[in-house]
């Protein structure tokens, strides 16, 4: 789980953002004293700043300099004031991105989630997988959606997984079977089938209908 720090002192933003990273499977804390800023983040040890430019006490820019001395973590601003130049004051300053407002919750998320996906997947930092707006967790084989966990099987975290993996990819039914087989579980093309519909219907009564589509004579994808 990715923590979020929420530098913002607009509460119904804030809280708004919040909300949404909780939805998407991360934690987040919203800091409440803009004095202290750096106190509050080394007590927190975010993998990630959301930071606005106009605060109480000292702008973003300053904070933004000021965690750049102690801390690479992934810095995004969130601001009104989106002219070119201060888009450039806050890149100079060692922030990773820049969102204005107003914006939609869920392309903020969304990027969120690309640039700690460019931070972190190529390590070992973090067992979570996203796709449109679901989380599964290779750690606990957990799989959230708007914060709800669908329970799953072995053989549904299986096939899941590797339908998440390969996203964009088709997954031949053949390839499926062998990975179900590798797990020491006797499967033919109708246990599949079973599995699939099985999991298809459990992701349909959470809210994802149609995650998973079809190729006929092809086998699975998740676009």
């Amino acid at each position: 789980m990715y923590k979020i720090l929420i530098v913002e002192d607009d509460n119904g933003i804030a809280n708004g953002i919040s909300s949404q990273l909780k939805n998407w499977g991360h934690d987040s804390r919203i800091v409440v004293d803009f004095a202290n800023v750096m106190k509050e983040f080394q007590e927190y040890e975010p993998h990630m700043v959301l930071l606005d430019i106009g605060l109480p006490f000292f702008n973003g820019y300053h904070w933004c300099g000021e965690i750049r001395k102690i801390s690479k973590v992934p810095i995004m601003f969130i601001s009104s004031t989106a002219e070119n130049m201060n888009i450039v004051m806050a890149v100079n300053m060692g922030a990773d991105d820049f969102i204005a407002k107003p914006f939609d919750v869920n392309v903020l998320v969304a990027k969120v989630g690309a640039l700690l996906r460019r931070a972190y997947d190529f390590g070992e930092s973090s067992n979570l997988m996203e796709c449109r707006g679901a989380v599964l967790n290779t750690g606990d084989q957990s799989f959230k959606y708007n914060g709800e966990n669908i329970s799953l099987t072995k053989n549904e975290y299986r096939i899941l997984y590797s339908l998440i993996e390969n996203r964009g990819k088709i997954v031949s039914r053949e390839k499926l079977m062998e990975l179900l087989w590798n797990s020491d579980c006797f499967v033919d093309e109708n246990t599949l089938t079973v599995n699939v519909n099985r999991l298809r219907k459990k992701l349909d009564n959470a809210g994802l209908e149609g995650f998973i589509t079809t190729k006929f004579g092809q086998g699975y994808i998740i676009s």
